[in-house]
């Protein structure tokens, strides 16, 4: 049964399911709107959740209107959540969202969406940790486990944490190709393999969406056509600096095979990327605003009528912490916003994220710049979701099934499993294994959470008494000046020399586990040859890994990418090219789980 708050019932016709088909209720609806209206469609902004699930007021951080005046004098409808709290907290700010919603004139629904948030990564850029949702390895660690059938249940288990909380579009899978090892986006991607990719991102958008598009699906919004893994020395199109993708290996089309594989499993929505191509057939602007990719590569020759949102301010510059981040329109930087937004309506795009501009829009269909029909295409497939998704017919959550349902206790239990079976061991002894631990050793491990570590081991704190060492790292990168920039590891892959030093002093002391969180390829080859196991995570807790290390749980990962020999290596290898550095260190699938027996 719909959960129904004590709120005024709707009579509008809009809201009432009369079975006729979806087509004719989104024409009736359409027949019925202002320019106004339909300019607001087409602007997903992002949203904060107010103290005790209330609307927000004006945000300082983000420089964001009041959500009220958003969707009451914008008639803005599709918000982007930002944070997290309590589950049942959620569910009421959706509700809240929603009745603020039904006081507009047509009484639209509000779409919630969200970027990926059921891992390790803070980065308010591109992806949230877990907090009240169950954990799982990165998408990385999805890719290393290799299995359809876990990929599909993380994305049903997310579907309905998401659904639970009125979230309703994923701003995700990220199916872009690692085939830039520096780039700072490869923890949201499934690797560098194209084959490999286009399994998993089948599942995923299978899990999310269900067997067809409905009220019981959350959209996926594939991203980020048509391809954003060739960043030029790997720098990110967030920023000026990044702004460039290039493809020395002439291999433009590799990086199109995954979106084949998301078109043929009926993904919603389309996210291009920032990015702009240097030296290919296409105009050298970026994905959002070129028409020869969005309308004749994804409209015409793969014939995508899904909706196509343009990744977060494009069109004006934006306020992150106080500091300005300049508007990603790369190659027309020179143009004004209304001309940046006409370009991109001119391409094909049919919503822009992070931006609150429905004047600009009004504004240019009534001095002629565009037609309401060009508006009325845009239009017409935002209505679309909003009808198939249900919106209209449920409006509501109940929260208390919120607090039931994220974090139910068999959801943890198979996010808690995938992170242990993510776990890729690439060194384990020389002549016999040195994994699993036996026994309860002397253990030495900073920075593990002790309370954890008793469990399995005696814990000391004097490296000279201990058995054993247990080193957890994260992956090097080099670290940005900017607030924002500094959550985007770019730059180098090796450690710096103090670094290094630190970690092998321990490994040449007491046999030492060293654990490297691998949210890009690392250039390893000292810690490979010094320690007497090596195990890579791409987001796991501290048991999980012990669970591993003292043979309670089996792992199964095996990398997602080639982990690179040297830096030279690096920079030698095309950027659009797979598997293209020079005698890697380790290869692509490579993970030894033989000393656990058969794997769980």
């Amino acid at each position: 049964m719909t959960y129904t708050p004590e709120m005024p019932s709707v009579d509008d016709p809009a809201y009432q399911d009369s079975g006729l088909p979806v087509e004719k209720r989104v024409e009736d609806l359409l027949t019925r709107m202002t320019l106004e209206e339909k300019a607001g469609l087409m602007f997903h902004q992002m949203l904060e959740i107010g103290d005790g699930g209330d609307l927000a007021g004006a945000s300082t951080e983000y420089a964001l209107p009041p959500t009220a005046e958003l969707i009451l004098k914008k008639q803005i409808n599709h918000f982007n959540v930002l944070g997290s709290t309590d589950p049942k907290t959620m569910a009421l700010w959706h509700n809240r969202l929603q009745a603020a919603a039904r006081e507009t004139r047509l009484g639209i629904p509000v779409t919630l969406s969200t970027d990926p948030r059921h891992a390790f990564t803070d980065n308010p850029g591109a992806s949230f940790t877990a907090g009240p949702f169950s954990e799982w390895p990165e998408t990385l660690g999805l890719a290393a486990i290799g299995d359809e059938e876990i990929v599909r249940q993380f994305a049903d288990v997310a579907r309905q944490e998401y659904l639970a909380t009125g979230i309703r579009v994923a701003l995700h899978p990220q199916v872009d190709l690692a085939t830039e090892p520096r780039w700072a986006r490869i923890n949201g991607t499934f690797g560098e393999d194209a084959e490999l990719t286009s399994r998993m991102l089948t599942a995923y958008i299978q899990g999310f969406q269900t067997d067809q598009l409905g009220p019981d699906s959350v959209a996926t919004m594939t991203k980020h056509f048509p391809g954003g893994g060739p960043q030029k020395d790997g720098e990110d199109a967030h920023f000026p600096y990044g702004r460039e993708q290039v493809y020395p290996g002439r291999n433009f089309e590799y990086h199109l095979r995954p979106f084949e594989a998301a078109f043929d499993a009926g993904t919603s929505q389309i996210m291009p990327y920032y990015g702009m191509p240097v030296g290919t057939q296409y105009e050298e602007v970026g994905f959002a605003f070129n028409k020869g990719i969005i309308t004749g590569l994804l409209r015409e020759k793969y014939g995508f009528d899904g909706i196509v949102c343009a990744d977060w301010n494009l069109i004006h510059d934006s306020m992150v912490w106080g500091e300005k981040q300049a508007a990603r329109a790369w190659g027309i930087e020179h143009l004004t916003p209304l001309e940046r937004l006409e370009k991109a309506l001119l391409a094909g795009v049919d919503q822009f994220g992070g931006e609150h501009c429905p004047e600009l829009i009004v504004e240019l269909v009534e001095t002629g710049r565009i037609t309401v029909a060009r508006i009325d295409e845009s239009a017409r497939r935002l209505l679309r979701e909003k009808f198939v998704l249900g919106l209209f017919d449920n409006l509501f959550v109940d929260p208390s099934q919120a607090e039931t349902i994220v974090a139910r206790s068999d959801f943890l239990e198979a996010g808690y499993s995938a992170q242990c079976k993510s776990i890729t061991v690439l060194t384990n002894g020389t002549d016999a294994p040195f994994l699993p631990f036996a026994g309860r050793p002397r253990l030495y491990s900073p920075g593990i959470d002790e309370s954890v570590a008793v469990d399995y081991a005696d814990v000391t704190d004097n490296l000279e008494q201990a058995d054993v060492a247990f080193l957890r790292v994260k992956a090097p990168f080099e670290k940005r000046d900017g607030a924002f920039e500094q959550f985007f590891h770019a730059g180098r892959l090796e450690f710096s020399a103090e670094e290094l030093q630190g970690i092998l002093d321990v490994c040449r002391r007491v046999p030492t586990v060293v654990d490297i969180y691998l949210d890009r390829p690392a250039v390893i080859p000292e810690i490979l040859g010094e320690a007497a196991a090596v195990v890579a995570n791409y987001g796991a807790s501290d048991k999980a890994v012990l669970d591993v290390l003292f043979g309670r749980r089996s792992p199964r990962g095996k990398l997602p990418f080639d982990l690179p020999a040297s830096a030279a290596a690096v920079e030698a290898s095309r950027t659009d090219v797979p598997f293209d550095t020079d005698a890697p260190l380790l290869r692509f699938g490579h993970g030894l789980s033989e000393a656990w027996g058969e794997t769980a």
